[in-house]
């Protein structure tokens, strides 16, 4: 018997509401960046900024002009602040559609004073402190300030960028506080020479959650929007202040086969495992090109159906699953849940990472092109 029905991932209208809310509450009077880069971690780029933008998000953060670009071609208007540095090609299209660039270095400036136009441009600069990834030394920041302004720019912003603050122990958190420190000596010397952007930004998710960003007057939060923190001590500071937020996405297909197969059988390619029981095999069309990796299987992952957990059969295929469900009755067309609640049952991005041996970012971003993205309510 088969049937076909794809995976898709359902996106949660609610969830996304639920998660903002929260930030609001955490953020106080500042305003929420959202970060939607990377297809929005995987959730769908425009249908997040569209939820977003529905629950009053301030602005949108992503990592390429093109990203910015894609958003404004399905109509969003939110303000959209490109993180990473445009090259000189890019920038007349981001001042035709009104996206927010970033000034990174000090060529990168230069490239923005010499494009016809520019006075349309709104920018904000990015400093290092300590990341040493992309932005500007110190010592450079008040020299380009000074030049964009003559040049007529519209600096609206000065960030950096925290690498360490989820880390919970002394030396991460001593880095991240003297990072705040040196950012905040820099806008101290800014506001002396009149050069101090109205808006400043340090915080991700974890610096959001977990340091005072009240000095600050936008966040960045990026996992958080989806439901996530990374760590014991970020979830501890949510659940002392009452607060928790929801998992957007969940991964769901339908059973589109069934197989009896005999006790020693061993199933899919490279026939590594033998059932140890008489079982009825059924087929997922979901595989790794959808995200689901292969170290799975040797990780003992399992998958929900009719509120129970149930392990592979076999190595995972590119296009889909075999699971071992024993003697359970199912039909085609069932439901079955690789990252969701089903029941009282969850599986959730961070038990993919752990046996993935990766990160919650990683497992998200790794959700194929081809899983339907739907927004339910």
């Amino acid at each position: 018997m088969s049937s076909q029905r794809r995976g898709r991932a359902e996106i949660s209208k609610g969830a996304v509401a639920h998660n903002v809310a929260v930030l609001r509450a955490l953020a106080g009077d500042a305003k929420l960046c959202g970060v939607v880069k990377a297809n929005a971690y995987g959730h769908g780029a425009a249908l997040m900024a569209r939820l977003l933008a529905d629950a009053g998000i301030d602005y949108l953060g992503v990592a390429l002009v093109d990203e910015a670009l894609e958003l404004r071609g399905e109509g969003l208007a939110t303000p959209i602040l490109v993180l990473g540095e445009a090259s000189p090609s890019e920038i007349p299209a981001a001042i035709a559609h009104q996206v927010t660039l970033t000034v990174g270095s000090v060529e990168g400036a230069a490239a923005i004073l010499a494009t016809e136009g520019h006075e349309a441009l709104t920018v904000h600069v990015k400093v290092d402190t300590g990341m040493f990834r992309q932005g500007l030394a110190v010592d450079e920041v008040v020299g380009v300030l000074a030049n964009l302004r003559n040049g007529g720019v519209r600096v609206e912003g000065l960030f950096s960028h925290y690498p360490v603050a989820d880390g919970g122990d002394d030396e991460d958190r001593a880095f991240t506080h003297q990072q705040g420190a040196t950012f905040a000596a820099l806008k101290d010397e800014l506001a002396t020479a009149g050069l101090l952007p109205p808006v400043s930004h340090l915080a991700n998710t974890a610096g959001l959650v977990g340091y005072d960003q009240s000095s600050t007057q936008m966040v960045r939060p990026g996992l958080a929007l989806y439901g996530y923190v990374t760590e014991p001590w970020l979830q501890q500071v949510l659940d002392e202040r009452g607060l928790t937020l929801r998992p957007v996405l969940s991964l769901k297909a339908g059973v589109s086969a069934l197989r009896r197969a005999p006790a020693g059988a061993r199933p899919s390619y490279g026939r590594r495992r033998p059932l140890t029981a008489d079982a009825t095999i059924a087929t997922v069309p979901f595989g790794y090109a959808d995200g689901f990796e292969r170290s799975l299987f040797d990780a003992n992952q399992t998958v929900l159906i009719k509120g129970q957990r149930w392990p592979l059969a076999g190595v995972v295929t590119m296009d889909q699953l075999l699971i071992d469900v024993g003697d359970l009755d199912v039909a085609l067309g069932d439901e079955v849940v690789l990252l969701g609640q089903q029941g009282s049952e969850h599986i959730g991005a961070e038990e993919w990472a752990r046996h993935r041996n990766t990160i919650i970012w990683e497992v998200l971003c790794d959700i194929g092109a081809r899983v339907a993205r739907v927004v339910v309510e």
